[in-house]
């Protein structure tokens, strides 16, 4: 074996030791979980650890439950809101922030600052700014709109919940489309400004084709993290009220370790798992044929 050989070999095993401790770690706390939920779908499990299969009957059961139905109906409710209005508004910023101004520095930061707090403690304190008495009812009533609670409200919940969920996710959302917006090259921009075409215009057949990319992935991931979502609902109204805010990563939580009810949990995440890659994969099909349009 040449020199040359024994020195590619031994730069790929420091490769391969360096990668493995991580892969060992992914395949213990994820791979390994995740089969063992999908295995336990199909299977009852006691408290006391006595394992029962029972095959496609946790899925049955689903399928014919009611609740299931509801928290899908709300969980999409949910995503529909929070993904268009979490892209609208990083992009939005992310338009502002771009230009050079003073305080834009200031400015980043402080949009990027809900990103770094904890969800839990901002729940908590938007209960207090959705609850009656708080500021947003206060402004409500002032505006003769009425003054009721959002979080006691059934029309009203749910949308409390996702401008919380996009309040703590627009800033990361912003640095990234921020980071595509600084590679358009600026000569497109000053040929449309030549032309004497408008802000709108520039946005539309410019700025927006550049992002298409950025905003598929971006809505993905906001998509995927919306169907997931569980800590504010617990937080602020605990899937109420009458069921309001009852999501699917609710109902799991519910099912698990209000009911221990773990297999039919199991069946939950996996429902939750096949919907989310599902819609993945038609986003993507759906992008693939614009681009070769």
């Amino acid at each position: 074996m040449s020199w040359r050989n024994r020195t590619v070999r031994a730069s790929a095993i420091a490769g391969l030791a360096f990668v493995l401790p991580a892969f060992i770690l992914f395949i213990i706390f994820r791979f390994v979980p995740f089969i063992g939920g999908f295995t336990l779908a199909f299977a009852e499990r006691t408290l006391g650890g006595e394992f029962t299969w029972v095959g496609m009957d946790n899925f049955e059961r689903l399928a014919a439950d009611p609740l299931f139905w509801h928290s899908l109906r709300v969980t999409i409710a949910y995503t529909l809101i929070v993904v268009p209005l979490t892209l609208a508004l990083a992009t939005g910023l992310a338009l502002l922030v771009r230009r050079r101004f003073a305080g834009v520095d200031f400015f980043r930061a402080a949009f990027f600052m809900p990103v770094i707090t904890s969800l839990v403690l901002a729940g908590i304190i938007f209960v207090w700014i959705f609850n009656a008495g708080g500021p947003v009812p206060r402004l409500m009533e002032a505006l003769g709109l009425g003054g009721q609670s959002w979080i006691t409200d059934r029309l009203l919940a749910l949308p409390a919940i996702a401008l919380v969920a996009a309040w703590s996710a627009f800033g990361y959302y912003m640095l990234v489309i921020l980071a595509r917006l600084n590679e358009i090259p600026r000569e497109i921009e000053e040929a449309a400004l030549v032309d004497r075409a408008n802000a709108w215009a520039r946005f539309r057949y410019i700025t927006l084709p550049e992002l298409r990319q950025v905003l598929f992935f971006l809505s993905v991931l906001s998509m995927v993290g919306s169907f997931q979502v569980f800590d504010a609902v617990y937080v602020m109204t605990q899937g109420g009220p009458v069921n309001a805010t009852y999501t699917l990563g609710f109902m799991l939580y519910d099912q698990a370790f209000r009911f221990f009810d773990f297999g039919y949990a199991s069946a939950v995440a996996v429902a939750l798992f096949v919907l989310v890659f599902a819609i993945t994969l038609i986003q993507r099909f759906l992008m693939g044929r614009e681009d070769k349009a």
